[in-house]
């Protein structure tokens, strides 16, 4: 039995393979432009999912940049809004609607930086949602799992979400159709309704203008 759930480990290995950070830079730019020049990263989430967001920046405090993060969602919520961060920093929070959301960078010159002619900060970012963004080593320790149980509870949790997600699309995807539908009614109506009023005012301009050259006796 043993046996055959490494074997199962090793396959869901190879099948969810690991996703790694997205690596960039921010260049140093005037205070007053650093909100122009703001660099967002952006992502979905359904609603009260957990969302974890890892951040690896160089530089330290005081060497002449600060950068300002800011985490929000499209529907004017914010998350979290953190103030010259540096080194590694992680941010939690649990989305209060179904909705894209932005983790947004800002790096600002506080002073002069000798021998750069254009400073910057690399960051490494990382999100993590749903069951990816659990502590499972805590879960495993907590309740005495093993390795294996850890992993595949974490696979089970992540094709619930998958479902989920699916379902979601279903529902969406319906309402999309009928609201298709309902639009191609609508047009198929308005356009009969324009051609009956064309048919009717040609119809209309025929007996006016019989009448009109009747009156000056030309027809």
């Amino acid at each position: 039995m043993d046996r055959f759930l490494r074997l199962l480990y090793c396959l869901l290995l190879l099948v969810f393979p690991l996703a790694s950070a997205l690596k960039f830079e921010v260049h140093a730019v005037p205070a007053h432009d650093a909100a122009k020049h703001e660099r967002c990263v952006r992502n979905f989430v359904a609603k009260d999912q957990l969302v974890v967001v890892t951040t690896i920046t160089d530089g330290y405090r005081g060497d002449g940049q600060s950068m300002n993060m800011h985490i929000r969602d499209a529907m004017g919520n914010d998350y979290h809004r953190p103030k010259d961060v540096y080194g590694e920093n992680r941010y939690a929070f649990t989305s209060h609607a179904d909705s894209a959301f932005d983790v947004c960078f800002e790096n600002s010159l506080t002073g002069k930086i000798a021998g750069k002619a254009n400073p910057s900060r690399h960051i490494e970012l990382d999100i993590d949602i749903g069951a990816d963004a659990k502590d499972w080593s805590a879960i495993q320790a907590g309740e005495k799992l093993k390795p294996v149980e850890a992993e595949l509870r974490r696979i089970e949790e992540t094709m619930g979400e998958v479902v989920t997600e699916m379902e979601y699309l279903r529902t969406r995807e319906q309402k999309l159709r009928d609201t298709n539908e309902s639009t191609n009614e609508r047009v198929k109506w308005f356009a009969f309704a324009t051609m009956g009023m064309l048919v009717g005012l040609g119809a209309w301009q025929v007996v006016y203008l019989r009448a009109y050259f009747r009156s000056k006796h030309l027809i």
